[in-house]
């Protein structure tokens, strides 16, 4: 996708106006952040909270198929289900052994969280094929990370383009990832232009909710990291990006959710 505008770096404490301040002439609300710089991007940030529905526009359309399409059509399950597609046997990855393992030994924090876990394992069982990659019309696996500055005071968010709301970095899975950390730290130096990331060991929750991912919904379920940006480090943000900035972490923008103030939380703990 070309470059909406010029890159440009930034850094603490410049003062100039953000993209949806210039768009609109309003300022989004929330603590006053750092302005961002553009530069072209093809991946999405995801969409955090607890089986919810995403805005239908959330996700594009039309992005190149990265592995054997799923039961296409298929409408997102009710809450606490998930649809079943032919699985595909014999069809080994190490991304998709990477996911079993993480999630298998990932010791969930609550009930919740354990429910989770289980679901994810599940959906990994019904689809061994495909149930990593966006064509998985049942659901598919998805991997972010909160970025954290190196003082473990501020975190970085995007205003999603399309939600309007301030969210972690991530994404969908890329044939080229082999574990679901390398996913996540990827979805988030792409999207955040910070070289030198260091994620936290393990994931910190899991978040299933509803996507657009195809004509009729779908689910993601996202296996979320926290990260640590290096000491000064200088962000920009994507052209599906309203705005990117730093935020203390006991006061958050708005407008955001219950999953992403916990998430935050969660990495604060890690």
């Amino acid at each position: 996708m070309p470059s909406r505008t010029t890159p440009r770096a930034v850094g603490p404490g410049s003062a100039t106006a953000s993209p949806a301040t210039r768009r609109t002439g309003r300022t989004p609300r929330g603590p006053a952040r750092e302005p961002d710089a553009r530069v072209p991007r093809e991946r999405l940030p995801l969409r955090a909270g607890l089986v919810h529905e995403r805005d239908p526009q959330a996700d594009r359309a039309g992005d190149a198929v990265l592995a054997p399409p799923g039961r296409p059509g298929a409408a997102p399950p009710p809450s606490g289900q998930l649809a079943v597609s032919a699985p595909r046997p014999d069809v080994t990855v190490p991304l998709y052994e990477d996911a079993r393992r993480v999630l298998e030994s990932w010791h969930a924090p609550d009930s919740g969280q354990e429910r989770a876990r289980l679901d994810f394992l599940r959906h990994l069982e019904e689809h061994p094929a495909d149930g990593l990659w966006r064509e998985c019309a049942a659901g598919h696996i998805t991997a972010s990370a909160v970025v954290l500055d190196s003082s473990r005071s501020r975190v970085l968010l995007t205003l999603h383009a399309k939600i309007k709301a301030w969210l972690q970095l991530g994404g969908h899975c890329e044939p080229g990832d082999v574990t679901l950390a390398g996913a996540a730290l990827r979805e988030a130096t792409e999207e955040s232009g910070i070289d030198g990331l260091r994620l936290l060991p393990g994931p910190v929750q899991l978040d299933r909710h509803a996507v657009r991912c195809h004509p009729e919904g779908t689910w993601h379920l996202d296996v979320q990291f926290a990260a640590i940006a290096p000491s000064g480090a200088r962000h920009t943000a994507s052209d599906e990006s309203d705005d990117l900035g730093w935020f203390p972490v006991d006061a958050l923008p708005e407008p955001t959710d219950d999953v992403v103030r916990g998430l935050v939380a969660r990495a604060l703990a890690s």
